[in-house]
């Protein structure tokens, strides 16, 4: 892994090398020729804004290069090679304008098309059909964006799905989301903090239908601009809006063998007043998920064998809906007011057959078969709202945020054990716990861009986070067949913190656009509290600097370095003192004196696209941690909690260790050839853990995937996904490995109004076989769980309403917003619009 980042420089270089030297399909730079023009409105003569300029090689169906116009209307493009090609102009409420063999030649490098008139399309609505379709993947200086538009295995599926796909992204068998290998990650929603997110995240990621995201947002190095939280990076998950004119929905219903969902979305726009709701739900169906397990401890001359087989019955649910409301008061200044309810929860009920066998210097001495009966249910409730108030100016980019976020949720985790023994005279053991708990943060932002110069623009601004945090513990254990309060298992706890944070950061162009880049710095001031007995949190500050570099070797090739400064705050679990004794062998529970983790994060992107539409992307990266965040299991032969003593068990909980160093690459490519698609995503890491105490740990690991998808014609379509994910050591022992697959068809009908789709998962696998080993100084344990992934479903979705385009006059200066004259044009919705939700 040392040699990662040589081999990536050489195969940059490499690339670049053959770019330079040319080809027929890239050219020299001397040889490259531009287009421009100017867009117009043929009726109101106003320029177009953001009008779509696409340029394809004469005779293909694909586009490889394009502009939008600017608001005066105009375009460039250049690093264009010699060729025949044909240029199209697009944009809602107008027909498509198409010209045909614009020639770029030695003699000939500078097309100038002139004024390109667009016709409103309002008296050709029959003949009027926009298609809207973004990449698959968008790599931008800061930040890397996945749309899911046609993703058709994610079709009726939820928001990890659709994660499975993101480059960079990584999910494991159990829902557990890592990014670039670290699990430790800031989740937004609309760029906004959620305590959904606080409570379970693997939960709140089931209850976020794939149908309702827009695209996700990946971010491994964020900006000054971003908290400092979350050592992985920020992951942000942008639900569908739609803020243009007129009144429009969609409906999407999903049924299937493991899960069923559907939402409904609303949107509509007059004047300057918008306003959009939605309602989703989903509900995983029962599943049975058999598991066993083996785990040898020893104490002194005394070795105790625990196997344990059983099977656990498990559900999960959940809602979403929300509301926004948006007023454009003045074209400069515009108010958005948004709330949103969430409910989304979980419950399993099992049994486990325990045999356990005690052997002192070579000797049985006990021999103890038992039946643990077990239910476990977790509910969380929560609401976000926020107002958001934005005002622009008269320079371009120059720009006030003002963001007042406040979210709260309750959430209840409950269960049950009982014991019983079935070869001895033992009394039965049990216990019942209640853990409700409570969580309310408010967010309150300002942000200020000032572009300075045409290379040079300053951003600062200043948020205060307040959050709390109270859960109380209940606990009965059984007393002669009689469960009675357990007073030594009875407590509350409250925890409270506070983050003031400031940045300063810019953005800037160096050596004329040879470089462009951007640098800042955050300074967040963290005070916490807790009651909890024997707990003294101090505050602390952290400097938190970033910065991007990006040089565009070419028109086709752009290469990036960064570097980011991130910590991790414990969250709400790992700071929660409550033992979960749903299995009195496996217990688990939270530390509040957990210390947040530090991190430094290196990484260096490499970007090459080509004249077929293909693309790949390629990242090495390097992270440091300190005060590392990780779960880790201690063996007790005995365990006293409260009263009660637990003989035989593994206890878990999140743990400070000395330091973890994750260095590796992720590759990303994308290829079309005719009608069919491939895209791949491979990530390779080595990950060394030392903890103090403990031998040095290296544990290499490995994820690659391939998604192929077919157009049989154009609203007729196929797809195939197969995603493998090595196991990998750790500094306990091995997490699983496993592969996972599904089938997807989708048939677009009405005009592409309406679509059904098909889709198989693990068909031909009824269970994923998850083995996973740990150990420590006194026990090895070995497990295996057949998880059920084996399922079917049906979608299907329908787009209803209009939209209404009005392309408006750019307000002459000291104009009143209602002196700008407006050209109405009605035209059916959008194939690539629909969705609504909160932003």
């Amino acid at each position: 892994m040392k040699n990662i980042f040589l081999l990536l420089f050489l195969l940059i270089a490499a690339l670049n090398l053959k770019a330079q030297m040319g080809g027929p399909h890239v050219g020299t730079n001397d040889d490259k020729g531009k287009i421009t023009g100017v867009v117009t409105d043929s009726v109101t003569k106003q320029p177009v804004d953001y009008a779509t300029v696409s340029i394809y090689k004469q005779g293909n169906n694909s586009p490889f290069n394009g502009a939008s116009t600017d608001p005066r209307g105009n375009f460039t493009i250049d690093g264009i090679s010699p060729g025949d090609y044909k240029v199209t102009i697009d944009f809602l409420g107008y027909k498509r304008h198409t010209i045909d063999h614009v020639i770029i030649s030695s003699t000939n490098k500078n097309v100038a098309l002139g004024n390109v008139l667009l016709a409103p399309a309002q008296n050709h609505l029959k003949e009027v059909q926009i298609v809207g379709q973004a990449a698959t993947v968008e790599n931008k200086i800061d930040k890397l964006v996945y749309n899911p538009a046609n993703d058709l295995t994610s079709q009726g599926g939820v928001a990890l799905d659709v994660l499975q796909k993101v480059p960079m992204v990584s999910v494991d068998i159990n829902g557990n989301v890592e990014l670039m290998g670290n699990t430790n990650i800031q989740f937004l929603i609309n760029g906004k903090p959620s305590t959904i997110f606080g409570a379970s995240i693997t939960d709140a990621l089931q209850a976020i239908p794939a149908s309702q995201i827009k695209n996700i947002e990946v971010i491994t190095n964020p900006g000054a601009k971003y908290d400092a939280a979350g050592t992985g990076g920020i992951i942000n998950i942008v639900l569908k809006d739609n803020n243009v004119q007129g009144v429009n929905g969609s409906v999407n219903l999903t049924a299937g063998t493991r899960l069923e969902n559907g939402n409904f979305n609303i949107n509509a726009k007059k004047g300057k007043i918008g306003v959009s709701a939605f309602f989703s739900g989903n509900e995983s169906l029962t599943s049975a998920t058999p598991s066993s397990g083996n785990r040898t401890s020893n104490a002194g001359d005394t070795v105790t064998n625990l196997n344990q087989n059983g099977v656990s019955n498990f559900k999960r649910s959940g809602y979403r809906s929300g509301f926004s409301f948006n007023w454009d008061i003045t074209p400069k200044d515009a108010l958005t007011a948004s709330i949103n309810f969430n409910h989304f929860g979980n419950n399993s009920n099992g049994f486990t057959n325990n045999f356990q066998t005690t052997n002192i210097a070579g000797l049985m001495t006990a021999d103890t078969n038992s039946v643990n009966h077990s239910t476990s249910r977790f509910s969380d409730n929560s609401t976000d709202w926020s107002l958001f108030y934005k005002k622009t100016f008269r320079n371009k980019d120059q720009e006030l945020d003002v963001l007042y976020n406040q979210s709260s949720g309750s959430n209840n985790n409950d269960y049950s054990q009982e014991q019983d023994y079935t070869n001895v005279i033992f009394p039965p053991a049990g216990s019942i716990g209640s853990n409700p708990g409570t969580d309310k943060e408010t967010d309150i932002s300002i942000d200020y861009t000032q572009p300075v110069t045409k290379g040079f623009t300053i951003e600062t601004g200043a948020k205060a986070t307040i959050e709390n945090i109270s859960n109380s513990v209940v606990t009965q254990t059984l007393n002669n067949g009689v469960y009675l309060p357990n007073p030594f298992q009875t407590y509350s706890f409250n925890y409270g913190r506070r983050i003031y944070a400031y940045y300063l950061s810019a953005t800037f162009s160096l050596f004329n656009n040879f470089l462009n880049g951007k640098a800042g710095l955050r300074d967040e001031y963290t005070v916490s509290t807790s009651d909890f007995p024997n707990t003294i949190i101090p505050s602390y500050n952290t400097l938190a600097p970033s910065f991007v570099l990006s040089h565009k070797l070419d028109k086709t090739q752009t290469i990036k370095f960064s570097y980011s400064y991130r910590l991790q705050r414990p969250d709400y679990n790992a700071l929660n003192p409550f033992y979960n004794i749903s299995d009195p062998h496996n217990i688990s529970t939270g530390d509040p004196n957990l210390q947040p983790e530090l991190g430094h994060n290196f990484e260096l992107g490499y970007n090459k696209s080509f004249s077929n539409g293909a693309n790949i992307y390629v990242a090495g990266f390097y992270r440091y941690n300190t005060n590392d965040l990780q779960s880790f299991t201690t063996f007790y032969p005995n365990l006293k909690i409260g009263d009660s003593t637990y003989t035989n068990v593994s206890l878990t909980q999140q743990d400070n260790i000395g330091k973890q160093v994750t260095e590796g690459v992720n590759l990303f490519g994308s290829l079309p050839v005719g009608k069919l698609t491939f895209r791949s995503n491979m990530f390779f890491a080595d990950r060394i853990t030392t903890d103090p105490g403990l031998p040095e740990v290296s544990g290499f690991t490995y994820r690659i995937n391939l998604n192929t998808s077919y157009e049989f014609v154009k609203t007729l379509a196929a797809e195939f996904f197969i995603n493998y994910r090595s196991s990998q050591r750790t500094i306990q022992g091995t997490n699983p490995g496993f592969v996972f697959y599904n089938f997807a068809v989708r048939k677009q009908l009405f005009d592409r109004k309406a679509s059904i789709g098909l889709t198989a998962a693990n068909p031909f696998n009824q269970y994923v076989n998850v083995q996973s080993n740990t150990y420590g100084p006194n026990f090895n344990q070995n497990s295996l769980r057949q998880i059920p992934l084996r399922s079917f479903g049906i979608s299907l979705m329908y787009k209803f309403g209009k939209l209404e385009f009005k392309k408006e006059k750019e307000p002459q200066e000291n104009a009143t917003p209602d002196e700008a004259p407006v050209t109405p044009a009605t035209v059916p919705t959008p194939t690539g619009g629909g969705g609504g939700g909160n932003k």
